[in-house]
């Protein structure tokens, strides 16, 4: 015989060549010579030596015992006095009851939506996360779920949690936010078969995710052909010098143009414009050369017109001076006046005469 003790928060168990016989608790024990005893700590789980079944049948060691059985494609979390302690894949556990307060949550991953209540801090933590993947869909965003290839479910802005499992799970995302589309280097001929490069930019949005991504293959290039169509039949209709002058309504008529065919894209036009038009080099000589013969015609003009009007100042004046000998006189002495003004000294030679000549065109009648 030998005399064994269990302490407190302890269970012995004795097996006898390898049967298990009873279960001792707390306090001293004789055992006979052929009797072994194994002692566990009731903090931590039951690791058990022979078939869990066999001691079972123990209703003493059943009582004492939390049993948990996990199934194939299934998980269990236990959680110690409120706390993720360890995570149980498929088997059978046990676990001492009375020191440490257990909970256990099952959880089937052999699907993909984790229906489970388990919180988003629990499937990150690093025991969960092995078992689960993450999608995120921004705030600007639209996602659209496929499982096993096949479309699930529209998903809005979040972070979505799936369980990890040989199903296979995609997300396809869409930016929603107003974006703007270049329709750059068009090689476009108008009516008179003048080349012409065109600049353009357009704004769209997004508003049927399922008809963009479900119903269409590259919803973007698509609406790129529709825009580049749209903008050279626009073109081809008009000479040159028609296009110029109705470049400003270019805009409205491609958004009527494009805008029934971007409605089955699942896209919403939200403008159209031109940014610049370029010419060939030998046009754009041309165009530089009627410019300016326009510019100096434009000048002559004003210089006849000028011309013309100052003649006929000059006409009015002298009809004035006509009817009346004084304002003649007048003129006269004012041209006088501005002849002086450049004479710095005079020289006279001769009689007399000349400086009464002199008199009368400088003095004053009296």
């Amino acid at each position: 015989m030998r005399l064994i003790t269990v302490n407190a928060y302890q269970v012995g168990l004795v097996f006898k060549n390898g049967v298990y016989l009873r279960m001792l608790t707390e306090g001293r024990h004789w055992l006979s010579f052929k009797e072994t005893a194994i002692i566990y700590e009731k903090d931590k789980p039951f690791s058990f030596v022979i078939e869990l079944t066999v001691l079972l049948k123990d209703p003493a060691l059943a009582e004492a015992l939390h049993i948990v059985e996990v199934k194939d494609n299934s998980i269990a979390l236990v959680y110690e006095n409120g706390l993720l302690a360890r995570v149980l894949n498929a088997g059978r556990y046990a676990f001492w009851k009375g020191m440490v307060t257990y909970d256990f949550v099952h959880a089937d991953i052999g699907k993909v939506e984790i229906t489970e209540n388990i919180s988003r801090n629990t499937l990150t933590s690093p025991l969960v996360a092995p078992y689960v993947r993450t999608s995120a869909v921004e705030a600007h965003e639209k996602g659209i779920l496929f499982v096993d290839g096949k479309f699930h479910s529209i998903l809005m802005g979040g972070v979505y949690f799936f369980w990890k499992n040989n199903i296979p799970v995609s997300v396809a995302k869409v930016d929603t936010r107003v974006l703007q589309l270049e329709v750059n280097g068009q090689e476009i001929l108008t009516r008179d078969k003048t080349a012409l490069r065109i600049n353009a930019w357009a704004r769209y949005q997004v508003v049927d995710i399922e008809k963009a991504l479900l119903q269409n293959k590259e919803y973007e290039r698509q609406l790129y052909v529709a825009f580049q169509l749209a903008l050279r039949e626009y073109t081809a209709g008009f000479s040159f010098d028609e296009l110029l002058e109705k470049k400003d309504l270019i805009g409205p008529y491609i958004l009527e143009r494009v805008g029934q065919e971007a409605a089955s894209l699942g896209v919403q036009i939200a403008g159209f414009g031109i940014r610049d038009i370029i010419l060939p080099g030998e046009v754009r000589d041309i165009m530089n050369q009627v410019l300016v013969a326009e510019k100096k015609a434009q000048a002559n003009l004003i210089m006849r017109r000028e011309e013309t009007a100052s003649t006929r100042s000059l006409l009015n004046t002298a009809k004035l001076m006509e009817d009346n000998p004084m304002l003649f006189r007048l003129k006269e002495m004012e041209y006088v006046e501005k002849i002086a003004e450049k004479v710095n000294n005079i020289s006279l030679s001769g009689n007399g005469a000349l400086i009464d000549q002199l008199r009368q065109i400088f003095g004053t009648p009296k």
